[in-house]
């Protein structure tokens, strides 16, 4: 097969410009790839596809030049091809209307035996999918999925605009632990040992004291040795945090970020919801808050016993998705087990000031008021293990007027399961990283 050459020939239109009042009878150029085809003898049918929707090509021999006719014979599923047509109601086309080709051009070729279909007219087992992810991209299904998360996205960065947030950046190579503990990946940095960020925790604590409010959407890595349907190795948080605040204040920010989001996805994403088959609902405001104990109790009442002090575990939290639909609070956790920067009350010390957001059984996020008292925040790393020098470009800003903060992060690809009914994961990342995966 030629392979022809794009020279001037631009796209006029996405599938979705295509009026139909303004356009009938009028010739536009469209590209993108050949989704599927379909041969009648003297008539030939390609479906294209581009991010925006699909294109009917009709190929009526008795209207066309033979040449460009046969020239249709080479149209293979997944082809880069642009096409030059003209536009004609046709209410038998799943889209209401046909391009009758003027001109074509094949702009690369295609394997004969793809290693799996897009379609999914062939079912392809997660692995295999996540091995030619590329291609599976291209399936109806994860193109909505990943048009949602850009959505989401999208309206989290509107949302702290609209409340005079400033994003931040902070660095992914760190030279100490943000939280303790081992769950860091070890790099060569030069003649030292740096590490892969954990958090941007400690970093954007210190910038409440230049920008008041302050956000990020960034990756982050920890070493943790899961293999869920719910944990990565390389994952993409959503962090803020807030001066002048405790963890009530930042609560209600997350919660009316959460009925933000999901609002605009439900009213904007119509499409791509029907595709997925998921039923989204708007969740009400202010979400139910439950305290750690309040909790244990709730559990217990329906056949889960945990002591004070448990961590809540898979288990548990399933019992709880069973109990509770929606998004929920559990708040004031023990103070032991949490890391060194949060929080505990004055007048109960063995109780912090801190939160997890759940959606069902799901951990979406967490967070609580910040130690913002040196002394106390010494004290707080030697309790944990942690050697206070290691942290002293963190402690010195203490020295140089911390306000009150509080923040919390949260996971964005759990967020996007929620929205689109996904069980796994890695669904909703375009190339997840776990413990066996690297590649592609």
């Amino acid at each position: 097969m030629e392979i022809d050459k794009l020279e001037n020939w631009r796209r006029t239109h996405y599938s979705d410009q295509i009026d139909l009042e303004t356009l009938e009878g009028k010739e536009i150029i469209v590209c993108g790839w050949i989704k599927q085809t379909r041969d009648l003898g003297g008539l030939k049918f390609a479906i294209l596809r581009d991010n925006f929707g699909e294109v009917q090509i009709t190929f009526p021999k008795a209207k066309l030049d033979e040449k460009l006719f046969d020239k249709a014979n080479s149209l293979r599923n997944e082809m880069p091809v642009a096409i030059k047509g003209i536009v004609k109601i046709d209410k038998r086309s799943p889209t209401g209307f046909e391009l009758i080709p003027t001109d074509l051009k094949l702009l690369n070729n295609v394997t004969a035996n793809l290693p799996l279909d897009p379609t999914y007219k062939v079912k392809a087992d997660l692995d295999t999918r996540l091995d030619n992810r590329i291609l599976d991209l291209r399936s109806t299904q994860a193109h909505a999925t990943f048009i949602i998360r850009h959505k989401v996205t999208t309206a989290i960065r509107q949302f702290f605009v609209n409340r005079r947030f400033i994003e931040i950046n902070t660095p992914r190579i760190i030279a100490t632990a943000t939280e303790g503990g081992t769950e860091l990946f070890p790099i060569a940095y030069f003649e030292k040992e740096a590490f892969l960020a954990q958090s941007p925790q400690l970093y954007k604590e210190q910038l409440t004291t230049v920008f008041d409010k302050v956000y990020e959407i960034a990756p982050i890595f920890r070493a943790e040795e899961h293999s869920t349907t719910r944990h990565l190795n390389e994952l993409m948080m959503v962090d803020i945090e807030m001066a002048f605040c405790n963890y009530n204040d930042v609560m209600n920010v997350l919660e009316n970020l959460i009925h933000y989001v999901i609002s605009d996805v439900k009213n904007n994403c119509d499409k791509e919801l029907n595709i997925l088959k998921s039923d989204l609902q708007i969740p009400k405001l202010p979400f139910k808050r439950y305290t750690y104990t309040e909790t244990l109790e709730l559990l217990a009442k329906n056949g889960y016993e945990l002591s004070w002090g448990d961590d809540i575990g898979t288990d548990a939290s399933r019992k709880l998705g069973s109990i509770i639909s929606g998004p929920y609070f559990i708040t004031e956790w023990p103070s032991e087990g949490k890391p060194f920067y949060i929080q505990s009350r004055a007048d109960k010390p063995e109780i912090s000031e801190s939160f997890d957001l759940m959606y069902g059984w799901i951990e979406l996020a967490s967070g609580g008021t910040r130690v913002h008292e040196k002394e106390i925040l010494i004290q707080r790393l030697i309790n944990q293990g942690l050697t206070p020098s290691s942290f002293d470009f963190h402690l010195k800003v203490f020295d140089w007027g911390m306000p009150p903060h509080a923040g919390w992060g949260l996971g964005l690809a759990r967020l996007v399961m929620v929205l689109t009914g996904k069980q796994n994961i890695r669904e909703v990342v375009v190339f997840p990283r776990d413990r066996t995966r690297l590649t592609p």
